[in-house]
């Protein structure tokens, strides 16, 4: 025999067959028609089932509406006033409509991209024209993909399930194996970052999934380790909660960089004696001069490595010499490159822009 349907199923079953219907339908018309009703095993049962389905829709605020029919007495029947439950039309502004394609355009993971854009397509048929979305024009922020090791590690969080891992360092680019009892997975600057405890170094450490290299390997058992304790997990994530407000001098190509370019803010006061330094002063020929905001330094200097030639860092220190360790790590993995048969261009050009964004560390020593 057929397994009965999900109550959830049968009573949006209900919602289709009564939004679809032309007129009304009785309460036989329901159990004859409508799948679920059918598992009734008596008819005491199926009115207690669908009295419990009346109910739930007009709580849900679905306006189920009884209708009499005059010329067959008690003969009862049932429909929905699509007046009360369609939208009204929607009209948006383009402000409303920008803040719409920038909540879309978080979450880049490829299972929901395709529902967002046609989402978006039909409000814009709908909108105030082309023009809404250059509203946030680089303003989006990106929620990237934590890849394949996101659904190994989510499932072993829910396990507590130890895991090892594969991580590269930030800070020197060591790569090393960690084993981790994973606690929890965050949204945090962009990227997922896992929160655990790290066996190895026996403390709480967190990890971003860009870093973890090839795949997760779960140890031992499932249940392996307590849920951990949320003060423990809270200390854990301070060290990406926003710090205090400063403010980075760049050199910046023209038409470059523009997400960089729309969060300038206003020079510090003492803005004007670094750019007019002797030693910064030729670092700006055929550039402009943009400050901008930031409250970690790591996370700055990777957003900017990532413009290439068209940024430079003119201050502070901390933040060039982030970007300084990147770009030449990258040198280095181009010249294994290179080794192997590449293109040595690559190696080059790497190494002429980290010399051209080191230039003014003679300045502060």
């Amino acid at each position: 025999m057929p397994s009965p349907i999900d109550p959830a199923e049968r009573l949006l079953n209900l919602l289709i067959a009564l939004v679809n219907s032309r007129g009304r339908m009785t309460k036989e018309q329901v159990r004859a028609s409508v799948a679920g009703y059918a598992d009734a095993p008596s008819d005491d049962a199926f009115e207690r089932m669908f009295e419990r389905d009346k109910d739930t829709l007009r709580e849900l605020g679905i306006p189920l509406v009884t209708v009499t029919d005059a010329g067959h007495g008690d003969d009862i029947g049932y429909r929905i006033d699509l007046d009360a439950y369609a939208l009204p039309p929607i009209d948006l502004t383009a402000a409303e409509l920008g803040v719409l394609t920038l909540a879309a355009q978080t979450w880049q993971d490829r299972t929901m991209r395709g529902d967002t854009s046609r989402a978006l397509t039909k409000l814009r048929a709908v909108g105030q024209g082309p023009g809404a979305t250059d509203l946030v024009a680089g303003l989006a922020p990106r929620v990237r993909s934590g890849g394949s090791v996101f659904a190994p590690l989510l499932d072993a969080a829910q396990a507590r399930q130890l895991v090892r891992l594969t991580y590269r360092a930030a800070s020197t680019g060591e790569v090393r194996e960690r084993r981790v009892e994973p606690w929890q997975l965050v949204a945090r600057r962009g990227g997922w970052v896992l929160v655990g405890w790290d066996q190895d170094r026996e403390a709480p450490r967190s990890f971003r999934l860009s870093r973890i290299e090839g795949s997760i390997r779960a140890l031992g058992e499932p249940g392996a380790f307590p849920p951990p304790d949320p003060e423990v997990v809270d200390r854990a994530l301070a060290a990406w909660r926003a710090g205090p407000p400063r403010v980075a001098t760049l050199a910046v190509l023209p038409e470059r960089a523009e997400a960089t370019r729309v969060r300038a803010v206003a020079p510090p006061a003492d803005a004007e004696d670094r750019v007019t330094d002797a030693l910064v002063a030729p670092l700006l020929a055929g550039r402009d001069v943009v400050h901008v905001e930031y409250r970690n330094a790591w996370e700055l200097a990777e957003e900017l490595v990532g413009y290439g030639d068209a940024v430079l860092v003119i201050d502070p220190p901390e933040v060039r010499g982030h970007v300084l360790s990147l770009l030449r790590r990258a040198a280095a993995l181009a010249s294994q490159a290179d080794e192997a048969g590449g293109d040595g261009r690559v190696q080059d050009d790497v190494q002429d822009l980290a010399v051209a964004d080191g230039a003014s560390e003679v300045r502060r020593g």
